[in-house]
């Protein structure tokens, strides 16, 4: 009975071997996708001037509800900052200038294809100062009652290149250049307004239209500076080509367009 229930024990050993490397063999069956590339993330960094933020976030949270396995990192700042980074090796997928001498270097530098490239909205200076402020500053022209003024740093930051050009031309630049606070980007004016650490700051029209703690008190005559263009433009050598494309199509979409026309841009295309 012993030898008979050693035998029966080893038939039943070896049974059940076989019937596990069968089963490993066959493909398992969990319910998921096993397509190739199927459920795989693809991060996409996005270089984008610091007054696109409020805009391209709304937009951002629509994209990735449509496209789930794209996720979109931004990287904000002042245009001339960026495009230096870039020109530096710095890792991005597209590049949204709020200047159109920073983006032109890219494509002149063969980073950016011009093909690959669109002017796609634009926008406007304005004359912001704290709430309630006591100084009578109503205008440009009275930026000489203004004790210190803040503008975006005019080598880097296009708004602040912008404020610097309308001053010149206004002939009041020199009147108040020692009393500029430059700025490493637009935000940083609107913050220093906000927190009345300057009279006055001069940002985009629709830095002014995010915060309630600023008076618009003034807007620059169109005719007295270039037109203020924001282009866009896929990065060459990206390393996300399909989905650069379809993120740079999506920013371009009726519905995208409408977001960027709630914040105070100006359509272009």
């Amino acid at each position: 009975m012993k030898k008979q229930y050693l035998f029966f024990f080893s038939l039943m050993v070896l049974f059940l071997s076989l019937a596990g490397c069968s089963n490993s063999d066959l493909p398992k069956n969990t319910g998921e996708d096993k397509r190739e590339g199927a459920g795989e993330k693809v991060e996409l960094t996005i270089s984008a001037a610091a007054s696109l933020q409020d805009a391209l976030t709304e937009i951002e949270t629509r994209f990735e509800k449509e496209h789930p396995n794209v996720l979109i990192n931004f990287n904000f700042g002042a245009s001339g900052s960026l495009q230096q980074q870039i020109s530096q090796g710095a890792p991005a997928d597209l590049f949204f200038s709020a200047a159109e001498d920073k983006f032109d270097k890219l494509v002149n530098d063969g980073l950016i294809e011009e093909n690959n490239g669109i002017d796609l909205v634009g926008n406007e200076l304005v004359l912001v100062v704290p709430k309630k402020s006591a100084l009578k500053i109503k205008s440009f022209s009275d930026l000489t009652n203004a004790d210190k003024l803040s503008i975006g740093t005019p080598e880097s930051v296009p708004a602040g290149k912008y404020a610097k050009e309308l001053l010149e031309k206004m002939d009041i630049w020199n009147n108040i250049e020692e009393k500029v606070v430059p700025a490493k980007d637009v935000r940083q004016v609107l913050t220093y307004v906000e927190t009345n650490n300057v009279d006055a700051g001069i940002v985009y029209k629709t830095d002014a239209l995010i915060s309630e703690k600023v008076d618009m008190v003034d807007t620059a005559d169109e005719n007295t500076l270039n037109p203020i263009i924001y282009p866009l433009g896929v990065i060459k050598d990206t390393s996300h080509p399909e989905e650069a494309n379809l993120f740079y199509d999506y920013l371009q979409n009726e519905i995208s367009m409408g977001i960027f026309e709630e914040y105070g841009f100006k359509g272009l295309k």
